[in-house]
């Protein structure tokens, strides 16, 4: 019996498959769903993936990803730029804009401190927090940091390095369950975890 194998197809199906949450039931359907798009269709997605990497960059500022230099949030003029909230993971940026809840500015580090993993301290954008803070005018440093043990030593490091400059840490309290991400977590649950945060 000949091995029914269509090599184009294939690969198509692999590189779907590396995406996460995509099996490969998922991403064999994907592969079909593209090979019935009209050409003009598929040109357009693979130029948007193209470009969308080419194009976006870290926010010279926040860390944040933007197609600028300076980011929308950093560029806002009504936001209150004592406050800097820190989070993890770019998703979790939008998870807290969506609350509507936060008018101040952001910085993102892009990972967590986790030695068991070869993460250092080094490897996420802790430098860049910290000389936007020595520049002045920050007042509060909100670490919303995911409530895993990873996110809670980081907050905790990063917290003895901002005390000394006399700024006030805080961090995000109850309504985000440990071991939960800011990602999934809903508006409300968001908001309340803003509101009741605590000095670290």
């Amino acid at each position: 019996m000949s091995n029914f194998n269509i090599i184009p197809l294939s690969k198509l199906t692999e590189h779907f498959e590396r995406f996460p949450g995509i099996g490969k039931k998922t991403a064999q359907r994907l592969a079909y769903f593209v090979l019935k798009m009209p050409i003009e269709q598929v040109e357009d997605f693979s130029n948007a993936i193209v470009n969308a990497k080419s194009s976006i960059h870290y926010c010279k500022q926040c860390c944040n990803l933007t197609d600028k230099e300076i980011c929308s949030i950093c560029n806002d003029d009504n936001r209150d730029k004592s406050i800097i909230c820190v989070v993890e993971d770019p998703k979790d940026v939008s998870a807290l804009e969506r609350t509507k809840e936060f008018n101040a500015l952001y910085h993102v580090l892009h990972g967590v401190i986790s030695p068991l993993n070869g993460i250092g301290p080094e490897q996420i954008c802790i430098k860049e927090l910290l000389a936007r803070v020595n520049k002045g005018g920050i007042k509060e440093v909100i670490m919303a940091a995911n409530p895993t043990v990873e996110g809670e030593a980081t907050a905790m490091y990063i917290s003895k390095l901002l005390k000394p400059l006399g700024i006030k840490v805080t961090r995000l309290a109850y309504g985000i369950p440990v071991g939960a991400t800011l990602e999934y977590a809903d508006e409300i649950t968001l908001s309340r975890a803003l509101e009741g945060r605590n000095e670290i």
